[in-house]
């Protein structure tokens, strides 16, 4: 996660300055440990648990053009999960995160969003 956030602050900084970033953590002690020099940037908490990041992200968002609520990230979440046995084994996967899974889960994602 360091890198990732280096990353994407750098290119606020020096290349996009309207490019947001937001940072996510399961428990409210451990970015002070991680990253210290993050002191004063406000760190979405989410317990670990899919709905707390659910509602985090819906605090992150709300700025933003696209607002979903809770309960629809909640549903496109259980809906994926339903999902991701078959995908998994179409790709021949191991892991939700190969590349393969992760761009069928979007594509998913997005059709899922489409009907709502």
């Amino acid at each position: 996660m360091p890198f990732e956030l280096g990353l994407a602050v750098a290119w606020q900084r020096f290349v996009e300055p309207s490019h947001t970033w937001c940072v996510f953590e399961s428990r409210p002690w451990r970015i002070g440990k991680s990253l210290s020099d993050l002191g004063g940037t406000d760190v979405y908490v989410h317990g670990g648990k899919p709905l707390g990041v659910f509602r985090q992200l819906a605090n992150a968002l709300v700025l933003s053009e696209h607002q979903p609520t809770v309960s629809q990230m909640a549903v496109i979440y259980t809906q994926l999960r339903r999902r991701l046995p078959k995908i998994m084994h179409s790709a021949g996967a191991t892991s939700p995160f190969e590349a393969r899974v992760f761009a069928d889960l979007v594509v998913v994602a997005r059709g899922l969003v489409g009907q709502r």
